[in-house]
């Protein structure tokens, strides 16, 4: 199978390049965060137990994971619930942050993502993906851009709430923070990365830059 790691910060689009790239390859695309979030409305439904290692274990335990495709949407069936519907609340998002750090629970996703990449020609994007999740990936980007146009890539996203490009860039600058100094699997480029600044370049000419590279990395492996 054919792996493609994408990782970045936050407002670099690698998401949107993901799919994008995805589309034209014929490729599947694994939405990480959403395997995280399906299993944050999991634990809810469980009875929301006190946060702790211990609970986060006997979670895990007990947990079965399916990941089911209907064109490009990704849906994420936990314990034979469909929790799509439900994976963007804040209320998720917020339950998200706090499971997500345990290392029994990114253990748990860190299989499903191996799995996923030996059954399937696939993009994996995220903030470990090169250096963590498939340091033996076929090509491997990390995606980035000037914080400026990030927050302004993030404004637009979020212009049906009332927030300000500088809350937007204090958010984006704390989080860049907090990504690059977690003390597990912290967001930094693999050493075989290919750094895509894309500060000066729109979508599309991001993902026919990257398709370009693609086809060159491909083709010498051949």
């Amino acid at each position: 199978m054919i792996n493609i790691a994408i990782d970045g910060h936050v407002g670099s689009g690698k998401s949107t390049l993901a799919k994008g790239l995805a589309k034209i390859l014929g490729y599947h695309v694994l939405d990480t965060g959403a395997i995280y979030r399906g299993l944050a409305c999991a634990y809810k439904e469980a009875g929301n137990p006190p946060i702790n290692e211990g609970n986060i274990a006997k979670f895990v335990k007990n947990v079965d994971v399916r990941l089911e495709f209907e064109g490009d949407l990704q849906k994420v069936i936990v314990n034979g619930k469909d929790y799509t519907p439900f994976l963007r609340s804040e209320e998720t998002s917020l339950l998200t942050s706090k499971i997500a750090p345990y290392q029994v629970l990114r253990n748990k996703v860190l299989a499903i993502q191996r799995d996923f990449a030996k059954k399937y020609n696939c993009i994996i994007e995220g903030r470990d993906i090169g250096t963590v999740v498939l340091p033996e990936a076929n090509v491997k980007f990390f995606v980035t851009a000037n914080e400026e146009v990030r927050a302004q890539r993030r404004l637009m996203q979020l212009q049906d709430k009332n927030i300000s490009f500088e809350e937007v860039l204090k958010d984006l600058q704390e989080r860049d923070y907090k990504d690059e100094h977690r003390q597990i699997a912290p967001l930094k480029p693999a050493k075989d990365s290919i750094i895509i600044d894309n500060t000066n370049m729109n979508l599309e000419e991001t993902i026919s830059y990257c398709e370009k590279l693609i086809d060159e990395k491909l083709a010498k492996s051949n």
